[in-house]
């Protein structure tokens, strides 16, 4: 339907509770769309409403990443549940579109199931492994309002606030 700006860090509103799903109804439909639109414009592999400033416990994932074609709609998580991990982990870099251009070494099991509430209101169980496992349990993260930013130390923290910062500077000056 449209593409939504993506909320940038350090804006409160990534932080703020995520209210669950009653009902699939079509304001949750013209949510999955803009989350759709919003996440191809920024070639993301997935999105959680909140990076749209919507509270509503929901997020997609990319449809190949997920196991389906490119032509199917990326898969939506509605009242996501993380059901289980793996003990083995993988330390990797991660990006998130709430941060553009910065990189965090994360270390995520390497597998994970997510029981959720797809769009047609059935519930259904995903496992993951590598970067499905790992964008699956990235996004969840949003929902509870765990960040990048969480997975690293006091400088660095400072040093992405500072960058962040200083796009939404330039962001401002370019729209005025």
């Amino acid at each position: 339907m449209a593409v939504r700006p993506v909320v940038i860090w350090p804006d409160d509103r990534l932080r703020q509770a995520s209210v669950p799903v009653a009902a699939v109804d079509d304001s949750l439909r013209e949510l999955f769309r803009d989350l759709t639109d919003s996440m191809y414009a920024e070639n993301g592999l997935g999105i959680a409403a909140l990076q749209l400033g919507d509270p509503r416990r929901m997020f997609i994932v990319e449809p190949k990443l997920a196991g389906r074609t490119e032509n199917d709609p990326p898969v939506a998580f509605i009242n996501p549940e993380v059901l289980w991990t793996s003990d083995e982990t993988e330390d990797s870099e991660e990006g998130c579109l709430s941060f553009p251009d910065v990189y965090v070494k994360v270390d995520r099991p390497l597998r994970a199931r997510v029981r959720a509430m797809g769009l047609d209101g059935t519930l259904f169980e995903m496992e993951g492994e590598g970067l499905l496992a790992r964008c699956m349990l990235h996004e969840n993260d949003h929902l509870t309002g765990k960040l990048l930013v969480d997975f690293v130390g006091p400088l660095k923290r400072q040093m992405i606030k500072k960058k962040m910062q200083k796009l939404k500077t330039a962001e401002e000056e370019d729209r005025a």
